[in-house]
């Protein structure tokens, strides 16, 4: 099974999260994972967003079928 690209940023904020706790990133490499860490975190809000909606349609979509019976 493929892993989905929200599991892939998160494993991937984790790694980065753990080198930085454990002080495994130089001054130098700080800033691009700092970067790197936002834009991982803005892709997996937009997915989180993107599903929150869908839920919503879904379930406006039951009770109107439910509503009508």
């Amino acid at each position: 099974m493929k892993e989905n690209k929200y599991s892939k940023a998160m494993k991937r904020l984790e790694q980065i999260l753990e080198k930085i706790e454990n002080e495994e990133v130089d001054v130098d490499e700080l800033a691009d994972n700092v970067k790197e860490a936002v834009s991982l975190i803005k892709e997996c809000k937009e997915k989180i967003d993107k599903a929150e909606l869908e839920v919503k349609q879904v379930v406006d979509s039951l009770n109107k079928e439910k509503d009508k019976n």
